[in-house]
């Protein structure tokens, strides 16, 4: 799909489009704070799965269109929602269930995605922001950003991603449960420390956009079937066993070693020439 093509896909708050060739940069621009409010996270989820259909694109870049943050967490006026539920409590748990499930649906959509979602974080990456980039697959932070999983300052357990992901982000469970706990804002220093995020970039969010860029182009370099399989496979390791990794990834790649790709990559390395990799092709069937 064109650069015009992509940017088609944008919403009220999500903006789309493509810096580069098989490149889309999806931003959040929900003004004052990108507080997420329920329209704004159906339409999240929305773009991304619609992002998931276009066999173009070969990585995505999330950032927030916002200059000086990248997101204030959950809009608090979207909890008045809850009140159209039952008062009788168990029918009211039983409602509130599928809400609850549809939210956590649309934050997963950057891991549903096949292709990698780098997000570019800065400023302000309060609550939902960390439920949102711990389902991406590279988070990178601009110097200035000070995160903080707020929500128990709110009442209430994080329950969109941050403590099903961290966790297994994390190498430090020990800190995990600290700023879990205590909602205590963290640095992008503390962040890259503990493996929340790989690389903190100095500056803000141009610095941080234009560094996600330049890793978004060398993936998208690579064979989209290599780079589509790696995902698959690395998501598959963190929920199984070794050797039902091993297993899966040897019928994996039973059938997608037959890939062209595999031939143009070896004669492009013999002749010292870069790779041209044709895209994947549009999926069968609608979302």
């Amino acid at each position: 799909m064109s650069a015009a093509g992509l940017s088609a896909l944008s919403g009220k708050f999500v903006k789309v489009s493509s810096p580069e060739p098989h490149v889309a940069l999806v931003e959040l621009s929900r003004k004052p704070v990108n507080a997420f409010s329920e329209e704004f996270w159906n339409e999240y989820g929305h773009v991304f799965d619609k992002i998931s259909q276009e066999p173009d694109v070969r990585v995505v870049i999330l950032a927030s269109a916002l200059p000086k943050l990248f997101s204030a967490g959950i809009d608090l006026n979207s909890m008045g929602a809850l009140n159209k539920y039952e008062k009788e409590p168990a029918r009211r748990a039983l409602q509130m269930k599928p809400f609850i499930s549809a939210f956590q649906n649309s934050i997963s959509a950057t891991e549903r995605c096949p292709y990698p979602v780098i997000v570019a974080i800065h400023g302000v990456a309060l609550g939902l922001s960390i439920d949102i980039a711990s389902a991406c697959d590279i988070r990178y932070a601009a110097s200035d950003t000070m995160f903080s999983i707020k929500e128990v300052d709110i009442g209430l357990a994080a329950d969109i991603g941050t403590l099903a992901r961290l966790p297994k982000i994390a190498g430090n469970h020990s800190l995990v449960h600290e700023l879990a706990y205590t909602a205590r804002s963290f640095s992008a220093e503390e962040a890259e420390k503990m493996g929340l995020v790989s690389k903190v970039v100095h500056g803000g969010r141009d610095e941080v956009v234009r560094a996600a860029l330049e890793t978004a182009k060398a993936i998208a370099a690579k064979s989209p079937i290599a780079v589509v399989g790696t995902k698959h496979l690395l998501l598959h390791s963190r929920d199984h066993t070794v050797d039902e990794n091993l297993d899966y990834t040897a019928l994996w790649n039973a059938a997608l070693l037959q890939t062209a790709d595999v031939p143009e990559a070896a004669k492009a390395a013999k002749a010292k020439e870069r790779a041209v990799f044709t895209s994947l092709g549009k999926p069968h069937g609608k979302l």
